[in-house]
């Protein structure tokens, strides 16, 4: 069968609030530094007005990595759930017009579309406090077996394995997948959410994951080591290819039994490490469904992350298809 998508992602449907904040803000506010805590509206909107003067962008993390790969000239598809309001409109309207399909409707429940408060300390780090809103409706019967069939690969956003509901969809998903004879792709999001529901993941892991995307933090957790490498044995054995990020140091690629060190691209400044992930995903799975090298794939996945950490933000504010061409001849 031909695809029609070359990523179908699902995830949460959300409005990024990002604001600069110090790091007596986060201590004051009881936030860990670089992760990611669902709240309640009334701590939200406290939250929000301490922050102070914000930008508000579309996002969500497998969003924004479809967003990437539009950006890098991939089909790109989404699923996830918003609330028929102001900010539904919002990224509804974004997602679009970036050459992403999005074909979700508004949650028969009306709750309101899901928002994100992104606080950026000085070092660029980014602590995450979210309202899911709409987002945490999404289940099993949001997901299209044809649409999932009709994407080379279905990408699994790791932040949704706290809800009952998505992690029924993401089974329906891949299942769906794997009849149509496609890969599933699964990213673990955030190492809070990993320690929470470790259990959870490691059953998608085993039963769902043909590719994994994770950090050293989120997979030494998934597997009960403080050691990244034997971490990745681990990974290597239930999946057939991982793609493990270590910051700076670039990431390690594991595929058909070889391991590929890929650096990462140099940047000047790095203003906001939101969408850092994200992005990569999305370069290393355009390389990944143009038949590229797992090497190529990394390289690929540096370079649309080393564009978002340079500004404020998790999308891309510049042509990625152009910026990497020069890496592809």
């Amino acid at each position: 069968m031909d695809t029609r998508f070359d990523v179908l992602g699902i995830g949460n449907a959300l409005v990024d609030v990002i604001a600069q904040v110090d790091d007596a803000f986060l201590t004051g506010h009881g936030l860990v530094k670089g992760s990611m805590a669902l709240l309640d509206a009334g701590r939200a909107l406290v939250l929000r007005d301490d922050m102070g003067p914000a930008v508000e962008r579309s996002g969500g993390s497998a969003a924004n990595t479809l967003a990437g790969v539009a950006s890098l000239g991939g089909r790109g598809a989404f699923i996830g759930s918003v609330g028929d309001d102001r900010l539904g409109k919002v990224f509804a309207d974004d997602i679009r017009s970036v050459g992403v399909e999005f074909h979700s409707g508004p949650t028969p429940a009306q709750a309101p579309t899901g928002c994100c408060l992104v606080a950026v300390t000085p070092d660029a780090e980014r602590t995450m406090s979210t309202l899911l809103g709409a987002a945490g409706e999404l289940g099993p019967d949001d997901v299209d077996e044809h649409f999932v069939a009709a994407a080379a690969v279905t990408y699994l956003e790791g932040y949704l394995v706290e809800q009952r509901g998505a992690r029924e969809a993401f089974y329906e998903a891949a299942a769906a997948a794997h009849r149509a004879g496609r890969k599933v792709a699964l990213t673990l999001s955030d190492s809070m959410c990993v320690g929470r529901f470790r259990q959870e993941f490691l059953e998608l892991v085993e039963g769902t994951a043909d590719l994994l995307f994770s950090n050293e933090d989120e997979l030494r957790l998934l597997y009960g080591t403080d050691d990244a490498d034997r971490a990745l044995a681990e990974a290597e054995r239930r999946c057939s290819l991982v793609a493990l990020t270590r910051g700076a140091a670039g990431s390690t690629v594991a595929a058909a039994g070889q391991r590929y060190e890929v650096p990462a691209v140099p940047v000047a400044a790095v203003v906001d490490t939101t969408g850092a992930g994200d992005l990569y995903a999305a370069g290393f799975l355009s390389g990944f469904t143009r038949d590229r090298d797992p090497a190529t794939c990394g390289l690929l996945g540096a370079a649309a992350a080393a564009e978002v950490i340079a500004h404020l933000g998790a999308r891309p504010e510049t042509d990625l298809a152009a910026l990497v061409a020069p890496l592809l001849e």
